[in-house]
């Protein structure tokens, strides 16, 4: 048995694939520690999470530029990598893992100072610049994307795949089950709208506009709303009597997924994994102020293998989006191409890939 630390904060899409290894490590015997950040998606989504140790880690994001606010982040950094150096003493994990963010930059750091073999996991196809600084740290990035080279100059990576957490792969229910489960209709079609693990104004904006335009008995709706939009998209559908069920956050997607037809949503890369997990066409809006525009890269890998529309924010109108969604779910043939192609995309032994190089690493069995 073996001790592990990994580094997984701040959004879903750091949060999540870290779960996944962390299961897949738990699961063959081998105890790990998670390092989130203090924000609320961390405690929501690790709360009950009692086969791991979780410990959270004081927010790490760097201020652009140089001003007042570097002092502060310089003077969090210092605490994150005491905190850790400390955690690391008490623990003794043999590896640390990074999931990305300047979340992960401490206890890569604390790991690296104690002599001790140090991973990063970059889930999107542009790493951003903690991941940049990561990768020098580790000497090399575990990626999600095979295109994520072209833009990583000489610093070596390793196709891997995102990892998806252990409750999407379980046994799944029929689509008649899942509709069942959020009260809707077994003969409209459906779609789920998720703007990424805080929401996405932009998007549930666009798509109450679509869906007035649309009108009732045509679509009916999963809208995953973020907390700050909540009330407002739930009182939109119950008005327009369109059916939908809504709700800031859900912790079973594997239900959501079961029971859509289609996707509107953000192009994160955790969002991306999972919508190729269940091979689900999308409509992609990237983030339109993502550091250096990443899920828009993110969005083209799919956009060019014909599994996904992408649509920038600012041409998300809601004529776009009904026409767009008219036309993936009425023309013929045009979902099921979709569904093949993002079902292609899907690396599902991502975990499992990780998980072995770590336990490779500190001298476990080679598969």
């Amino acid at each position: 048995m073996s001790r592990f630390a990994i580094a997984a904060g701040g959004t879903g899409g750091h949060l999540f694939p870290g779960l996944a290894v962390a299961e897949v490590l738990h699961k063959a015997g081998h105890e790990v520690m998670v390092l989130t950040s203090e924000k609320h998606i961390d405690a929501v989504a690790t709360e009950g999470r009692s086969e791991f140790r979780i410990e959270r880690l004081p927010g790490m994001g760097l201020p652009r530029g140089f001003s007042l606010a570097t002092f502060g982040f310089l003077g969090r950094f210092a605490t994150g990598i005491l905190h850790c150096r400390r955690l690391f003493a008490e623990f003794q994990p043999a590896a640390v893992l990074g999931m990305g963010g300047f979340t992960s930059t401490a206890p890569i750091l604390a790991g690296r100072l104690r002599g001790l073999p140090v991973f990063v996991h970059e889930s999107n196809v542009f790493p951003g610049k903690a991941n940049r600084l990561n990768g020098r740290l580790a000497g090399g990035l575990l990626v999600g994307f095979n295109q994520s080279q072209e833009h990583l100059g000489s610093l070596a990576c390793t196709f891997t795949g995102t990892p998806v957490r252990q409750a999407l792969c379980e046994q799944n229910p029929s689509k008649a089950e899942a509709l069942q489960r959020f009260g809707l209709q077994p003969h409209l079609p459906t779609v789920l709208v998720m703007g990424g693990s805080q929401g996405a104004s932009g998007i549930n904006m666009a798509i109450m506009e679509a869906a007035a335009q649309i009108g009732a008995g045509r679509l009916q709706f999963i809208h995953i709303t973020g907390q700050a939009d909540e009330a407002a998209v739930r009182a939109f559908y119950r008005k327009a009597e369109i059916p939908a069920w809504t709700g800031a956050f859900h912790h079973a997607m594997q239900d959501a997924y079961c029971a859509a037809d289609l996707s509107v949503a953000r192009s994160g890369a955790a969002s991306l994994t999972e919508l190729a997990f269940f091979g689900l066409p999308s409509i992609l809006i990237p983030y339109p102020y993502a550091a250096d525009d990443h899920q828009t890269f993110n969005a083209r890998v799919f956009a060019d293998a014909g599994a996904a529309v992408l649509l920038p924010e600012g041409e998300a109108s809601g004529a776009r989006l009904v026409a767009e969604m008219t036309r993936i779910l009425d023309e013929p043939g045009c979902r099921q191409h979709m569904a093949a192609a993002c079902a292609a995309l899907s690396s599902k032994d991502a975990a499992q890939r990780v998980a072995q190089i770590l336990l490779e690493a500190v001298g476990g069995p080679r598969k």
